[in-house]
């Protein structure tokens, strides 16, 4: 696996995958890998054990656009020899690593991209600028590396229709893959940020998944009012466990828009804090 911090360096390798045949395949992350981020990189390489047909590009970049005021940026969790490691071990070909002056010259970004409304729902009401900042730097590593195709975890389910929606409205040659959420054995859904937990939050955040599947049961025994599903989410949170929450939502998975009667293609969504720590998870399914 080779490492670099430089777009140059970056370019010059794909430029020679892409003279080779290989197929780009780019997998963003903001560092302090765990196995859902690996899983994808097992994904993409399935089927190319002799690496003849895939070239793997993982980005560990903590973007400083996507992060408000009172966030946690500079506590957020950075081991770039540990995730080298666990990088190289699962089969990726480069790790780009740039700092925030090779991604923002300037030292901030006066061309950003803002998809409006579904970005100013659910995560993002809470979280002003955070889709923003997102949108802005996966565009720009789109336009860095040019990939056939990026993977993003379906935990940040907003994230990746707020994505695909950039994409489509840009008209970027891409193929996004929403990865299914990898979960420890007691269903906690990993994340980076699980590292913040203290030991009685770590027992006790299991029960955000444990209510999505009480809620995603009423809907498939025909449960079709929002509120009602919301309601017994709600409560399960709060009679099970001290966690705080900022929203629970039911939307259309396809456009994130309310329903007033549950149908076709559902997720569940939310966002519960524990403690200093900010949780979020969702459950798709059909009703």
């Amino acid at each position: 696996m080779k490492i670099t911090e430089y777009i140059s360096g970056l370019r010059e390798n794909i430029h020679l995958a892409r003279e080779q045949g290989k197929i780009i395949v780019l997998i963003p992350t903001m560092g302090h890998l765990h196995y859902g981020h690996l899983s994808m990189v097992e994904n993409a390489r399935k089927d190319d054990g002799d690496r003849e047909k895939v070239y793997i590009i993982m980005s560990i970049f903590v973007n400083p656009l996507q992060f408000g005021e009172n966030e946690d940026f500079d506590r957020y969790p950075r081991n770039l020899v540990r995730d080298s490691r666990l990088a190289q071990e699962a089969g990726v070909d480069m790790l780009f690593v740039p700092s925030v002056q090779e991604m923002y010259p300037d030292g901030q970004s006066l061309t950003t991209i803002n998809v409006s409304r579904i970005s100013e729902i659910l995560c993002g009401s809470k979280r002003p600028g955070h889709f923003q900042g997102v949108a802005t730097i996966v565009n720009k590593l789109f336009n860095i590396v040019l990939p056939d195709i990026a993977y993003f975890g379906q935990k940040d389910y907003q994230q990746f229709i707020v994505i695909n929606k950039m994409v489509k409205d840009l008209n970027i040659l891409v193929q996004l893959i929403a990865f299914p959420t990898v979960r420890e054995q007691d269903g906690l859904a990993m994340s980076s940020r699980n590292s913040y937990l203290s030991s009685e939050e770590r027992q006790q955040a299991p029960i955000i998944y444990q209510s999505l599947r009480e809620g995603a049961v009423l809907i498939t025994e025909g449960e079709t009012d929002p509120d009602v599903i919301i309601t017994t989410i709600k409560d399960r949170i709060s009679k099970g466990s001290k966690g705080k929450i900022e929203y629970v939502e039911v939307r259309n998975a396809h456009n994130l828009e309310r329903f007033e009667k549950i149908e076709g293609t559902v997720v569940i969504s939310l966002a519960v804090w524990f403690g200093s720590t900010r949780l979020i998870d969702n459950i798709l399914l059909e009703a």
